[in-house]
């Protein structure tokens, strides 16, 4: 019930729906969508002027021993900042040509002031800009995935903040170019392409000529790059449009209204590659004149603490994260009532991306909002993609719950396709892009022939009855499958409650059983939890903590008490392999934001896939 919750100003627009001869449906959003203008950067001249003052964005520094302070920028310092960073820019040539389409600039590091006042400066006159997964550059071993984006995107000039990080990268695969970097002590020798202090870029009188570059952008112009996260193979260079980073953030407004009412103050780390951390965010703050703190923690127990401390100085307004996020946040909010007090004194609104939110996760952070409020915190999310923005669907705040992804934005609609018993969801509207970069052939078969994008999803109603109660997600059509006997196999629904089910000790799981008598798993197990159930010491292997016999035991129980509740075959996993070796990003079992690619790893461990299904499992299977 909503008198449940802190009142703030969601709006849950209504829809409308045809029902078409074919037997696929289209929903439309009949709701109002708020202005946008042609250029997002439109932004920053506009709050320069209207509230100069204001914060923009702030970090802790980069170096030096001082991470007690931040170091801030007003959207007037930010404005005047980006207009000298983009006069460099467009004085700057590579082998005679001028930064553009065709040499785009090329981000290896991750977020910082610095990155965001040159990715404005690139779109303020009209140079798109790739911001590339750290991991490609420095947890990659072979460089593959940074090869095949260089190669596509045939970059001008490389950014990172600190250039030691990234020499190998820059060595192997972009000797040559010009690289502009923030911090670049000792990192300098025998650098093939010219090094560039940030700090000049900064200093650079701007001119008239930023302003006439300005005016040449238009709403079609491309702002950047977002390379997918290759799930299905190596990434794709997603194109984004001004049109499309504005209209989405008229599409947020439109939903979370109380962003324009109060400019929101926001406290991230979600890496600015992905569309939800560099789109809906940084977009979101700057799009309504808020604030942005930047995080550099992270959703892994070492990083917390980094986080916390951000948190006890920052009171958000809106909190975005991903659901391991969450899941640590919460226990960490438990354990430190300081920080808790803080985190909840000004929250509207809780946003989650990428996965389900586990109850108990959930659960939690409820106790705790109306421990330190009196009233739950409204926790939203949706549905959406690189390819859309990202947002296009929006859950309400009744509604919400893990698996509902709500009713489509404001300029959105989608056309539900049937599909192996399933609906297959695609979608059209204002902010879906035009293709993928240099890739004419996947660009054709992302759409079908009225325009719309397939997003590979499926969805299905809460209630057909009342389609304004909108949709649960309904599992990833391409990795569904049937078992030998003709039983349909929903991944999506199947992978989410074991992982539930099984809570805390899985991170993640691989679904198998193709034309297979049964169902079987693939557990990544959470190492951290299974260090606490089996009191190994803390340099115990990984190896010695899945083959722990307290672990075992454990999965055993929770495989009983999953078959004791399933309904039939397409719901009972009858064994199961927990996975010492996590999943490799250079197999590409894995993307660089944490989201399992089912077939790789079923394709590269075909070996303990066919262990699952021997007639006389080994000692490390678990079986009914």
């Amino acid at each position: 019930m909503l008198a449940d919750f802190h009142p703030v100003h969601v709006v849950n627009h209504p829809v409308d729906v045809e029902q078409r001869e074919d037997g696929s449906r289209v929903i439309r959003s009949i709701g109002e969508l708020c202005d946008y203008p042609e250029r997002i950067t439109d932004r920053l001249d506009h709050w320069a002027e209207h509230t100069p003052d204001q914060l923009f964005v702030c970090q802790r520094p980069l170096s030096g021993a001082d991470h007690n302070h931040w170091q801030t920028l007003s959207y007037a310092e930010t404005r005047t900042q980006v207009r000298a960073i983009a006069q460099w820019l467009l004085d700057l040539r590579i082998d005679g040509e001028p930064l553009s389409q065709e040499r785009p600039i090329i981000i290896l590091s991750g977020n910082s002031s610095e990155h965001l006042l040159l990715a404005l400066a690139a779109m303020y006159v009209g140079i798109p800009y790739a911001p590339i997964s750290t991991a490609y550059s420095t947890i990659s071993t072979d460089f593959g995935k940074l090869r095949h984006i260089v190669d596509v995107l045939t970059p001008g000039l490389v950014f990172v903040d600190n250039l030691g990080p990234y020499r190998d990268a820059i060595d192997a695969v972009l000797p040559g170019l010009p690289v502009v970097s923030v911090i670049s002590e000792h990192s300098t020798d025998n650098l093939q392409g010219q090094l560039t202090a940030f700090e000049t870029l900064q200093s650079t009188a701007a001119t008239s000529a930023v302003d006439q570059a300005n005016q040449t952008v238009t709403a079609s112009s491309i702002a950047k790059f977002l390379f997918t996260s290759g799930s299905t193979g190596m990434p794709k260079g997603v194109i984004n449009t001004q049109k499309m980073l504005c209209s989405n953030q008229a599409m947020l407004a439109s939903v979370l209204a109380f962003v324009q009412q109060q400019p929101p103050v926001v406290v991230d780390w979600l890496p600015w590659n992905h569309t939800f951390g560099g789109n809906h965010n940084v977009g979101l703050v700057l799009f309504n004149g808020g604030s942005l703190y930047i995080d550099q923690g992270k959703p892994v127990p070492k990083a917390m603490p980094i986080t916390l401390d951000n948190l006890r100085d920052i009171s958000p307004t809106v909190y975005f994260n991903v659901p391991k996020g969450f899941e640590l946040l919460a226990q960490a909010l438990k354990e430190n009532p300081d920080v808790a007090a803080n985190f909840y004194r000004n929250l509207n609104v809780m946003y989650f991306a990428g996965a389900g939110l586990a109850q108990h996760v959930w659960d939690s952070l409820d106790a705790l909002a109306i421990q330190y409020t009196g009233k739950k915190v409204p926790m939203l999310t949706g549905l959406g993609s690189t390819e859309t923005g990202p947002a296009a669907l929006f859950a309400s705040i009744e509604e919400c719950a893990s698996g509902v992804v709500g009713v489509p934005a404001p300029g959105t609609e989608i056309k539900l396709v049937p599909n192996g018993g399933k609906l297959e969801a695609r979608i059209r509207g204002l902010s879906i892009t035009p293709g993928y970069w240099r890739d004419a052939d996947k660009t054709a078969k992302a759409y079908d022939e009225e325009g719309f994008y397939c997003l590979g999803d499926a969805l299905k109603f809460i209630d057909e009855k009342q389609p304004n109660r909108g949709f649960y997600f309904d599992g990833r059509v391409s990795e569904d499958f049937k078992l030998d006997t003709g039983t349909w196999v929903s991944v999506g629904t199947l992978r989410p409650f074991v992982i539930h089910h099984c809570a805390p000790y899985v991170q993640d799981l691989v679904v198998a059983g193709r034309d297979r008598g049964y169902i079987s798993v693939l557990v990544f197990p959470d190492l951290a939890q299974l260090h606490k159930l089996t009191e190994l010491p803390a340099d115990a292997s990984a190896s010695e903590l899945v083959s722990h016999p307290r672990t075992r035991e454990v999965f055993e129980r929770l495989l009983g008490e999953m078959a004791a509740s399933s309904t039939g075959s397409s719901t009972r996993v009858q064994r199961l392999v927990i996975e010492a070796r996590p999943p490799q990003l250079d197999a590409h079992e894995i993307t660089d934001k944490g989201s399992i690619n089912q077939n790789a790893v079923l394709t590269n461990r075909a070996d303990t896939v066919e262990k699952l299904y021997a007639a006389e499992p080994e000692a490390g299977i678990i079986c009914l």
